[in-house]
């Protein structure tokens, strides 16, 4: 049971609903938590405006709308404009690894030999409290150069000379933070996230001319982008850093988004170092924000690569674009991990990171991500080889034309019965370690987090409502078959060794409701937030 622990900061109490974590006492301060108060006084009311916003502009897509080019903002998107010049540090940003804020993952990442290194409060962390603020903790040391780790079975991990340059991602917009209510609201989690961090650590790492530098999530218009360039300028101005010190880069991954990129780069403008195809939430959010448009339905999850049209133009487009306004343009994840008890099947899934890393260096990318960090070396050879210079900024792509159709494009393909069950299994998988409180986890070779679960679960959940979907052998798709694999998969994982074992019957009745109901949820995190331990 929760047992309150209220702090008076200003006019009205901060409510930590939740028992006490070990890191609790020094990342919580008072101080701390009056800066938290202050964030959520001032944002959070335009938060909860642009978060009704989405929800007004989905019933419009919903009815039959499609997302396009603002015509309101084409002065923008003509105009000869660029964004402040980008620091020495990040000139040179070949290979991102990418992973949660535990202390071990931290120390390998920094270790990587990558060019730089996520630490992520969003996809690939269950936001448990003691996840958080464990979380917090880490970085804490590790900004200050003092983190070390050793395991149970004694083995040492200390960050060496030369580490990546560490780079934050706080949560979304539209994930809220129950375990700290201001005014009796809870906090939202993407100021809970950016607050503590930048409290404990934006003037040491300012000093140093390492940041802070962040990674924004899941933005679907400019106007959000705007109101994290105003929290920023306002928690400079708090913690007495000149205006634009925080740099930013913002992953374009929903649809909305990538007819506003222009928008955004210019709402960030003097902080703002690029732009990354976050290939598999924007897959998510094509469902998504397209769910209701029979011919765009996609086929299984495996044939959505790249190279389809309607991916090909974004990533091709983002290029574009970051490059007339001086600022990067990112490459995205590849999710594959080392298969050591098989030489050969660990060779194809190299081959694949290569071919993926080779097309989006020849496309002009500056950058690209990692998950693991056998990894970094795969991609930076490639990117060596075909980058001498620290980034393509040169490359203009002047040859790119991405209209509305062609951003929109439907992807040809097929279901077959393995796919759809592997979508089942994918979710049940990745739900009942999620709320076991592990948010990054391995699943057949790949590392799953919430952005790859998310794919499976909305294609599960459309193939089932859009009338007439059919298996490539031509039989419909319906509950049947759902509950059958469902049934299958919660039996058979339900036996075996895996995180969240002892949650997977949980899991499954929650893939149920997900999958049933009449409208598509929009996160499955957010449905299932509350189950957290």
């Amino acid at each position: 049971m929760s047992v309150p622990q209220t702090a008076m900061h200003g006019a009205s109490p901060v409510v930590l609903a939740s028992p006490a974590v070990p890191a609790q006492a020094v990342v919580l301060t008072a101080e701390a938590l009056a800066f938290l108060a202050d964030l959520h006084r001032r944002f959070d009311a335009r938060r909860r405006e642009l978060l009704a916003a989405r929800r007004a502009r989905q019933v419009r897509l919903d009815a039959g709308e499609l997302p396009d080019f603002l015509p309101e903002t084409k002065t923008v998107r003509d105009g000869d404009w660029k964004v402040a010049p980008i620091p020495a540090v990040l000139q040179d940003r070949r290979v991102e690894i990418t992973g949660p804020v535990d202390r071990k993952m931290i120390i390998n990442a920094l270790n990587s030999g990558a060019k730089v290194f996520m630490a992520d409060f969003e996809d690939s962390t269950a936001p448990t409290f003691a996840n958080l603020l464990d979380g917090q903790l880490n970085l804490r040391d590790a900004v200050a150069g003092g983190i070390e780790y050793t395991s149970p079975e004694g083995k040492h991990y200390a960050v060496k000379a030369d580490p990546a340059v560490l780079m934050v991602r706080p949560r979304g917009w539209h994930l809220p933070e129950r375990h700290v209510e201001v005014d009796g609201e809870p906090m939202s989690g993407s100021l809970f996230d950016f607050g503590l961090f930048a409290f404990h650590n934006a003037k040491v790492l300012h000093a140093a001319d390492r940041g802070p530098y962040f990674y924004l999530p899941k933005m679907e218009s400019h106007r959000e982008a705007a109101l994290w360039n105003a929290v920023m300028e306002h928690a400079e101005d708090a913690l007495g850093l000149p205006r634009g010190a925080m740099k930013v880069t913002v992953l374009i991954e929903t649809l909305p988004a990538v007819f506003e990129m222009d928008e955004i780069l210019h709402a960030l403008r003097s902080r703002i170092t690029g732009l990354n195809c976050g290939r598999w939430d924007y897959i998510f959010s094509y469902i998504k924000t397209l769910r209701a448009q029979r011919d765009r339905v996609l086929p299984e999850r495996g044939q959505v690569a790249m190279t389809v049209p309607f991916l090909k133009s974004y990533s091709e487009l983002l290029i574009r674009t970051c490059h007339r306004r001086g600022a990067f343009a990112m490459g995205g994840m590849a999710a594959q991990i080392p298969i050591g008890h098989d030489p050969a099947a660990n060779e194809a899934a190299l081959a694949k990171v290569r071919a993926d890393k080779l097309r989006e260096v020849k496309a002009g990318h500056d950058g690209t991500w990692v998950a693991h960090p056998a990894l970094v070396a795969v991609a930076r050879e490639v990117f060596d080889e075909h980058m001498p210079t620290p980034n393509q900024l040169h490359v203009m792509r002047k040859d790119v034309v991405a209209d509305r159709d062609t951003l929109l494009a439907p992807s040809a393909g097929t279901i077959t019965r393995a796919g759809f069950a592997a979508n089942v299994e994918i979710c049940l998988r990745y739900l009942a370690a999620w709320i076991d409180g592990q948010g990054c986890v391995p699943i057949h070779h790949l590392m799953e987090d919430a952005a790859t679960a998310e794919i499976s679960r909305a294609q599960l959940w459309q193939w089932l409502h859009q009338p007439g979907v059919r298996f490539d052998d031509g039989s419909a798709i319906g509950f049947d078959a759902f509950a059958a694999d469902l049934a299958q998969a919660r039996e058979r994982l339900g036996a075996t060794a895996m995180p969240g074992q002892s949650r997977v019957g949980e899991a499954a009745d929650l893939l149920d409701e997900l999958t049933r109901a009449d409208a598509l949820a929009d996160f499955l995190t957010l449905t299932a937030y509350g189950r957290l331990p």
